[in-house]
């Protein structure tokens, strides 16, 4: 016999998730509309692009990271790296495939990267990402995902894992047109389940500073550099 009077628990999705548990997206063909815009203007901003219960469990693993085991972000990749807080302020883990969760999403990133080479022969390799947390008070101020003589980034991806984000909160993308850095050609939310993707090389870009604690993934769809005198480097 049920007992109605005791409370439901609700699941806790992140130490529950079983891989290939959930699936990724609640829509037949949920790369159309984003396909469609990058062909045509070169950047694309989706609001539930994953399904409700993969956004959730993606938003689970972002909290449950200890401070501790982030690093604080920089620029330059490598040897290059630096950290330059007056250009950023947030906090980074990079993605491997050592958890459930983490693999799925790799594994559908990487059927969105066979779905861009595809559609738009962009000759894409790889694809890197890495959980990004902005405290209150942190930035990035405006720049371009591509490095400097190092042109392997070709699409950056953003996925915002944020509840009930208010006016007034900040951290919003602001992204700006590509033939005129100073004209600000969209400003998003970073709500839970949005995704913007937008070509890296082409596209400035910035946060604004965040009132609040503010959880994402960011990520790059790159090609293959690697020559027989030099090692593309990754992260």
């Amino acid at each position: 016999m049920i007992n109605l009077s005791m409370p439901t628990l609700e699941p806790d999705l992140n130490r529950l998730y079983v891989e290939n548990s959930i699936p990724a997206f609640s829509r037949e063909a949920p790369f159309s509309s984003l396909l469609m815009d990058l062909q045509t203007q070169g950047w694309s901003v989706q609001d539930d692009f994953f399904s409700t219960g993969f956004t959730q469990a993606l938003k689970d693993e972002a909290e449950n990271i200890q401070n501790a085991f982030m690093l604080q972000a920089g620029v330059g990749r490598k040897q290059d790296h630096q950290l330059v807080l007056d250009a950023r302020r947030d906090y980074i883990q990079w993605i491997d495939p050592d958890k459930p969760i983490r693999k799925d999403f790799l594994r559908t990133m990487e059927e969105l990267r066979i779905a861009l080479n595809r559609r738009l022969f962009l000759g894409l390799f790889d694809y890197e990402a890495h959980f990004a947390r902005y405290e209150k008070g942190a930035f990035y101020e405006k720049h371009l995902d591509a490095f400097k003589g190092e042109s392997n980034r070709i699409l950056s991806t953003v996925l915002y894992l944020n509840d009930d984000w208010q006016d007034g909160d900040g951290g919003e993308l602001v992204i700006y047109d590509e033939n005129n850095p100073d004209i600000e050609i969209g400003r998003f939310f970073p709500k839970k389940g949005r995704l913007a993707v937008f070509l890296s090389e082409c596209f400035h870009h910035e946060v604004i500073v965040a009132k609040r604690t503010r959880h994402s993934i960011a990520g790059w769809f790159r090609v293959n550099n690697t020559t027989s005198m030099t090692l593309d480097p990754d992260q």
